[in-house]
């Protein structure tokens, strides 16, 4: 028998660890050489783990959901094709940590499986009627067993009795013990459901709370007219599709109108770093993407030497790599400004935070038709308001409402992003 490891890959040096999320293969179930075996989701993306060698799976070392760290070992792979006499036992991996019976935390395979891991108030309503431990399915966080189910077997008369042996009666003591509510009987229409966060989730909840504690964030608002950008688009749509193979949007036009005001006012490109402000010569300008996993933020790397062309390409191509958990770590890495597009939902206006270590963010929302006045003249134009939220640590508000009026002025006539004036 020739074993060979599955390790965890490498991860960058922002990531301490990452977390398990479904195996593909089980013990005894042949491999082919670079088969993806697992996924490893980090706070920032998702990896896939391929197989180093054909041959059979012999032993998974870290079950579902489990922690683990670079270079780890998750799995052994029999590279001559033998399943381990041990196969089966590998079924229970070693990271699964033993828990007491009684804990609501228990893991199934550690000291029991999902349906004897019982809420106290369920329970002591199963020794109360002397059913017995398994008996009830349970539809609980990782299969515990609520009150209401409880009641749904009861009501059903689908349990098995536990047998009157006098054993029961200690185990039944600590749990009278516990004072709680009788369950309502119509338990079934109200139903909970609870699902931990995902490591990116989690990650993306501490970054706001940080940006929210640790920056001075301010927001400012403007209107913008987008009918000299509509017409653009519809006047070289059919031209530029053909020559380019993809469609013009308006997110091109923010980002080039965004680049523009960033190079009149610097500051709004810069950063904090402790008591001193970093000023970027290049514009890497983060895109908010919404995936099935959560909000990312891949970078448009020098978005300054990109033409309309690149940037819906890359955009496309970022929308894509989310929703298939494709985007690697360099796409997510760094930025000096970003752009949050809440307008494809359907937002009307919002005050977008922060993303640090950046110091501004633009919203961009919904373009309608409303009424506005022109030369003492109510007309309708396809209007949408900006938003543009920056730390007031070291942007002032003069150069944050003229960088936003700069941006507006390049949306309402495209040609200054030609000539950059």
């Amino acid at each position: 028998m020739a074993i060979v490891d599955v390790k965890v890959p490498q991860l960058s040096e922002s990531v301490a660890e990452a977390t398990l999320l479904q195996w593909k293969k089980k013990p005894g179930e042949a491999v082919a050489q670079d088969e993806i075996l697992i996924e490893i989701e980090t706070d920032k993306v998702v990896l896939e783990v391929p197989a180093p060698s054909a041959g059979v799976m012999a032993e998974i070392v870290v079950a579902d959901g489990g922690t683990v760290t670079s270079d780890q070992v998750i799995a052994k792979i029999d590279s001559e094709g033998k399943a381990s006499a041990a196969a089966p036992a590998a079924a229970a991996p070693a990271a699964a940590k033993p828990a007491a019976a009684t804990s609501s935390a228990a893991a199934p395979g550690a000291g029991g499986s999902k349906s004897d891991v019982a809420m106290p108030a369920a329970a002591k309503m199963m020794a109360d009627n002397n059913l017995a431990a398994g008996s009830v399915a349970g539809t609980g966080r990782d299969g515990r067993v609520t009150k209401g189910d409880v009641i749904g077997a009861l009501a059903s008369g689908a349990t098995a009795k536990a047998p009157a042996a006098p054993a029961a009666a200690p185990a039944r003591a600590p749990l009278q013990q516990v004072s709680a509510p009788v369950a309502p009987a119509d338990l079934g229409d109200r139903p909970e459901q609870r699902v931990p966060m995902s490591r990116l989730r989690a990650r993306v909840a501490e970054r706001l709370l940080q940006s929210q504690s640790t920056n001075a964030i301010l927001t400012t608002f403007n209107e913008v007219n987008m009918a000299p950008v509509m017409e653009m688009r519809k006047r070289f749509q059919e031209k530029f599709e053909k020559e380019h193979g993809v469609k013009i949007g308006f997110m091109s036009f923010f980002v080039k109108a965004a680049v523009h005001a960033l190079k009149k006012y610097p500051v709004l490109n810069a950063s904090v770093d402790g008591n001193d402000i970093v000023y970027h010569g290049y514009f890497d300008i983060g895109i908010a993407v919404g995936s099935p996993r959560g909000l990312v933020v891949p970078i448009l790397r020098n978005a300054d030497q990109m033409s309309f062309a690149d940037i819906e390409k890359k955009i496309a191509e970022f929308g894509q790599k989310a929703r298939d958990g494709k985007l690697g770590l360099e796409e997510l890495t760094g930025g000096t400004f970003s752009i949050s597009n809440g307008g494809v939902f359907g937002s009307m206006l919002s005050t977008p935070i922060i993303n640090p270590p950046q110091s501004a963010i633009l919203g961009v929302h919904a373009t309608k038709d409303r009424a506005v006045v022109e030369n003492g003249q109510i007309v309708i134009r396809p209007m949408n308001y900006l938003a543009m939220s920056y730390d007031h640590r070291i942007i002032d508000g003069r150069e944050a409402v003229l960088g936003l009026v700069a941006m507006k002025e390049a949306l309402e006539d495209p040609a200054r992003l030609l000539f950059d004036i």
